[in-house]
């Protein structure tokens, strides 16, 4: 029953192999230190760019590897079939750096694409502010002209890569007054006077992402440090989030996989009232209702895959993937969780620590009622 997968080419294939001896040998061993640090120690990061494992899909000239998001979605399938947790890998390198491969003038991708792609410059991207959520529009981070700079002033939150990050996207107003028409896209190095990391934030799951908040305070940076046209950015995030939310329906579709090949091992192995926990009616139930689920959002998923590789993947279809994968993952995640019984919530179980870390798919990426209102739009 399961899925004939045929979205992938032989030379996304290729890339899987390397991809996932990279994740097994040298992400699963690190994961406890990671969780105890609260983020992932640089010599992976830049393990991971000299085995050509970031920006696979940022064009060759730049230092990437030349790829296609095709390759992109291999990476990011082996991470998650490994279990690793809180690396921002694919935030890096697939979300952040298209938009310098797209929106960058040709001196901003030589200047800085290549320390990226060898994991040697760290990127983080700062939209959320406090209070605001999913509401970009009502943002009040500034960046005032002054001559040849932008003098930048405001918060952000809940800022994945906060606290490794040498470089950050940031979203900010250019033109207060219009709403989201005086959005802008800026790049800041993390070294400049006036930028201030905050406290790495306590969440549920995911301890080793290191997510925190973010302070600007009369920062100044070169107007040259502009990404694409000033008050365009609202258009550039909208053109962009696409990819984001297949990035998360992507996971959530390997992660109910896996988990749900972990659950099955653990039922048939679980005794209880002189029977394993497979042998029960109901666990069989529950599980067929889970495999349905995993064979739906597979083929769904590889669809909008295939879609995207095209270029044809729209707004509202992006929305449909990661609103439905999402949600299919955490009532399946839920049914499993209780099926482990009392040991379903201790943390040293991977299908609790599924449950605390992918809970917030649901929320990232803009939250599912976000996704909803989108999908309606085009009734």
């Amino acid at each position: 029953m399961d899925v004939n997968r045929t979205v992938f080419r032989a030379d996304h294939e290729m890339l899987r192999p390397s991809a996932r001896r990279f994740f097994e040998r040298e992400c699963v061993p690190r994961q406890a230190e990671w969780d105890q640090a609260g983020r992932i120690d640089r010599q992976t990061w830049l393990k991971a760019g000299r085995e050509g494992l970031l920006c696979v899909a940022v064009p060759a000239e730049y230092g990437g590897g030349g790829g296609d998001f095709g390759h992109a979605a291999i990476v990011l399938e082996e991470a998650h079939r490994a279990g690793v947790s809180g690396a921002g890998f694919s935030l890096h390198s697939d979300i952040i750096a298209p938009y310098l491969v797209r929106l960058g003038t040709e001196a901003q991708k030589q200047k800085w694409l290549p320390g990226i792609c060898r994991g040697e410059q760290i990127l983080a991207v700062a939209i959320t502010e406090p209070g605001g959520g999913s509401d970009v529009k009502a943002m009040r981070t500034t960046a005032v002209r002054d001559g040849d700079e932008y003098v930048i002033d405001g918060s952000k939150t809940f800022i994945s890569n906060g606290l490794n990050c040498d470089m950050v996207l940031l979203v900010c107003k250019t033109a207060p007054a219009a709403g989201a028409k005086g959005v802008s896209l800026i790049m800041v190095e993390a070294d400049r006077a006036g930028f201030r990391r905050g406290r790495k934030l306590d969440k549920v799951g995911q301890p080793a992402a290191d997510t925190a908040e973010l302070f600007f305070d009369n920062l100044r940076v070169p107007v040259a440090n502009l990404l694409g046209q000033e008050n365009q950015g609202f258009a550039y995030l909208m053109q962009e989030l696409a990819q984001e939310r297949l990035i998360i329906a992507l996971y959530a579709a390997v992660a109910l996989e896996r988990l749900l090949g972990l659950t099955l091992e653990y039922v048939k192995q679980r005794r209880a009232f002189d029977q394993t926990v497979w042998d029960f009616q109901n666990t069989k139930f529950k599980l067929a209702d889970v495999k349905a689920q995993s064979v739906a959002v597979r083929t769904m998923v590889d669809y909008y895959l295939g879609e995207h590789l095209r270029r044809k993947l729209s707004v509202q279809e992006a929305a449909i993937a990661k609103m439905y994968a999402t949600e299919a993952l955490w009532k399946c995640l839920d049914d499993m969780v209780q099926l482990h019984g009392g040991y379903g919530y201790m943390l040293e179980y991977p299908i609790a620590r599924a449950f605390a870390d992918y809970r917030v798919s649901r929320v990232v990426g803009g939250a599912n009622e976000v996704m909803r209102d989108l999908i309606a739009r085009k009734l």
